[in-house]
């Protein structure tokens, strides 16, 4: 039976309790779930030609024996297979393959199987989550067929193009844009999307955080503008033309909220949380944060609390990885790391997330490449947890770009341009918002000046990204800020901290200290010789 139908049919609390039971579930109960499903998947998996290959023919029998027999994947595992395309190797047919950026121009994307069981159980949990956005406590939601959607999600063959056609399986939603419309470019499907939005209202927001910043930026410039709009409702004229006249009393400008009246907002994506509380005061409605990814499908949304993440039991089996475990595997040739389940992580640490796909799923113990933090662990309730970035070896920003040492260094040999050592970490601007900067080394002998080096390497690896990542050209944009500054340095600084340091540096995303204590570094050594570029 349909969402459509059981609204008809149905009370709300057996609804609720259908899509959003697990919520209430404790600790036993959801482990039972999770150790159910892994040992159907582990059966599944393990006589399929994929799961012979990475057990090296070994047939576990048991979850622990599975956890010690399988390594720890990451994508190159599967890429022969996947990307190639190879359905008899596979735990169940794909009915759908759905892709992303993988390595820039070295490795450009990945692929990712989807069989009918996980579009099934992605359908009911992105259902779960549209219930949940809308609520204002337990059991309260206000989701019905007809609802508009300003939709700012990439089509497909991006996994959040999946997510209108799942959805119409339920009801029949309106989609602003129309989601089957891929004809046109990112930037043109967000503005025709915003524009119908005025045209007979909008009652939830989806987008990845940097769009719906995007969406509510141009917003406010639009409402500045005084022009007028002959296709605008009657209702959204009326809350309009009011709020303009507040504005011109008050001399606040308009906010989306003074028009539209958001049942829920719902947000993803890389730095989601950084526009948390620009996109609340401009919607007037709290964001909720859901995790969702190319190879995992939905696994956890926020609640009606707003106080984390809680993850569904039946869409993976979810190990994790401790930072202490992290530090051991980077300062250790060959060290394996030892993961915990859901019910072992503690309050107030930071874990990677190990995942295995349930429902004939391709991925297995598959380390997706995100950080997490337990936001609160206690008896009475599941875990509450909260997306921090990527992992340290990937800069991530806005959910549109992955940049890799790889594909740096690529960009680096490409550019010709004579420089020496370099860093380049994901930073954040006055304002919370994330940008590229890159800490080079320029040679005292360099042919170029400092200013040609510069401008060259900018054009350079702003052609390369855009060329390898197309998304990357839409960053600037939506952004409101160039996405890549760089930051001069004289040669032999960073072997110098090193040395003094006793340690060796990550080329891609040291930690804060590392780059305070290269810049206080230059300071006392005089060797500052250039000025930051945005």
């Amino acid at each position: 039976m349909r969402y459509s139908e059981k609204i008809k049919t149905c009370s709300k609390a057996k609804i609720w309790s259908e899509y959003c039971g697990f919520l209430d579930l404790d600790m036993d109960s959801y482990m039972y779930i999770q150790n159910r499903l892994m040992k159907e998947q582990i059966s599944k998996w393990k006589q399929c030609g994929l799961g012979r290959k990475l057990l090296h023919g070994r047939e576990p029998d048991t979850i622990d024996e599975f956890r010690s027999m399988m390594p720890m994947t990451q994508y190159a595992d599967y890429a022969d297979i996947l990307l190639n395309k190879q359905e008899d190797m596979l735990p169940d047919k794909p009915m759908i393959w759905i892709q992303t950026t993988w390595e820039g121009g070295i490795r450009p994307i990945k692929l990712a199987p989807y069989g009918r069981e996980m579009l099934d159980v992605y359908r009911h949990n992105m259902l779960s989550v549209a219930l949940l956005a809308s609520s204002r406590g337990k059991g309260d939601y206000s989701l019905q067929p007809g609802d508009r959607v300003l939709y700012g999600g990439a089509p497909l063959p991006y996994a959040t193009g999946l997510i209108p056609s799942l959805l119409n399986e339920e009801m029949e939603l309106t989609w602003l844009p129309d989601a089957n419309d891929t004809g046109k470019s990112f930037s043109e499907r967000i503005k025709d999307g915003f524009s119908m939005g005025k045209n007979g209202g909008i009652d939830y927001f989806f987008g990845i955080g940097s769009v719906a910043n995007y969406i509510t930026d141009n917003f406010s410039k639009h409402s500045s503008s005084g022009k007028k709009h002959s296709s605008v409702s009657a209702d959204v004229a009326f809350r309009y033309m009011k709020a303009k006249y507040k504005s011109s009393k008050s001399g606040v400008p308009i906010k989306p909220k003074d028009v539209f009246h958001l049942k829920g907002l719902i947000s993803a994506g890389t730095d989601a949380a950084c526009y948390r509380s620009k996109l609340a005061e401009n919607w007037g409605v709290a964001p909720m944060e859901i995790a969702a990814g190319t190879e995992s499908t939905c696994i956890g949304s926020e609640t009606y609390e707003h106080r984390g993440m809680v993850f569904f039991p039946d869409a993976g089996f979810y190990e994790f990885i401790s930072e202490s475990e992290l530090q051991r595997e980077q300062e250790v040739a060959g060290y394996v790391p030892r993961t915990c389940l859901m019910n072992e992580i503690q309050a107030g640490q930071n874990y990677e997330l190990v995942l295995s796909i349930f429902h004939g799923g391709a991925f297995m113990r598959y380390r997706i490449g995100d950080m997490y933090r337990c936001v609160s662990a206690n008896p009475n309730e599941l875990p509450h947890i909260s997306f921090l970035d990527r992992t340290s070896d990937v800069i991530d920003i806005a959910g549109f770009t992955r940049i890799t040492e790889t594909s740096v260094k690529e960009a680096l040999k490409l550019s010709k341009i004579s420089i020496g050592d370099w860093l380049m970490k994901k930073e954040y601007n006055s304002e919370g918002i994330p940008f590229l900067h890159m800490y080079m080394e320029m040679p005292a002998d360099a042919p170029q000046s400092e200013a040609l080096c510069i401008s060259a390497l900018n054009e350079h690896l702003s052609v390369y990204f855009k060329y390898f990542d197309s998304d990357y050209s839409d960053l600037k944009k939506l952004l409101g800020i160039d996405p890549l500054c760089i930051t001069v340095l004289r040669q032999g600084t960073i072997d110098t901290y090193e040395e003094t340091a006793g340690r060796k540096i990550r080329r891609i995303n040291p930690d804060t200290l590392d780059v305070t204590d290269i810049v206080r570094l230059q300071d006392k050594l005089n060797l500052v010789h250039g000025r930051s570029m945005k």
